[in-house]
């Protein structure tokens, strides 16, 4: 955010600064050397500041909270080949779209439906899916954004979407802390708003009953 504010520094969380509320109008006008103009002025840039910001927040919390589920559908799935392999049972599971598309290799159409293959439908695109048998493999290939996929063996691609699913509700836990401070700035600013129009307002009149009561008084 760009602009400094009048009543000196300020706490901050994480690059958003914090909304002090005034509790004296004409104090504050004073101790900042501003007119109510100016003052209104700077708050409502201040309030569309905190507007932008919390639309990119939003933003990244839907997208957080679309791929916390992604990475847990692929745990499941790993964690389903790790547990069928070498039993010769045969299981049938539904992949998303993000693991099956990186274990495209390992899928194979079924030919006899009562084999021991894991059978799977899987997603092709949105809406679409087909039909296929996974045999037992050491290793799943994952998509790691960019257009890049890397082979790793089930153990190794189980600990790094662990990971990833740690760190991605650790950030989603931090965006919502982030999202209810910056709401609480809002509201504290949009009140600061409203006392300084209040105020404004209230000195016209006051200037303007002075004024009427000098003209009568010289009539």
């Amino acid at each position: 955010m760009s602009s400094s504010s009048p009543s000196g520094d300020l706490t901050e969380r994480r690059g958003i600064p914090a909304a002090k509320f005034i509790q004296d109008v004409e104090t504050y006008l004073s101790q900042s050397n501003l007119d109510s103009n100016s003052a209104l002025a700077f708050h409502q840039e201040r309030l569309q500041q905190y507007k932008v910001v919390e639309m990119k927040l939003l933003a990244q919390q839907r997208d957080l909270q679309a791929k916390i589920p992604d990475i847990e559908k692929c745990l499941e799935v790993v964690a389903t080949l790790q547990a069928r392999k070498g039993t010769g049972e045969f299981h049938k599971v539904e992949l998303g779209y993000a693991l099956n598309s990186s274990m495209q290799t390992l899928l194979r159409p079924c030919e006899d439906s009562f084999s021991s293959a894991l059978l799977a439908d899987f997603e092709v695109s949105e809406g679409i899916y087909s039909r296929a048998c996974i045999e037992d493999s050491d290793s799943v290939c994952l998509w790691l954004g960019a257009n890049v996929m890397l082979e790793y063996s089930c153990e190794e691609a189980t600990a790094l979407l662990k990971n990833n699913l740690e760190n991605a509700k650790a950030s989603l836990e931090v965006l919502v802390a982030d999202l209810q401070f910056l709401r609480d700035q809002v509201t504290v600013t949009q009140v600061t708003i409203a006392r300084i129009y209040n105020y404004d307002v209230h000195q016209r009149r006051v200037k303007q009953v002075t004024s009427t009561a000098i003209a009568a008084a010289d009539a």
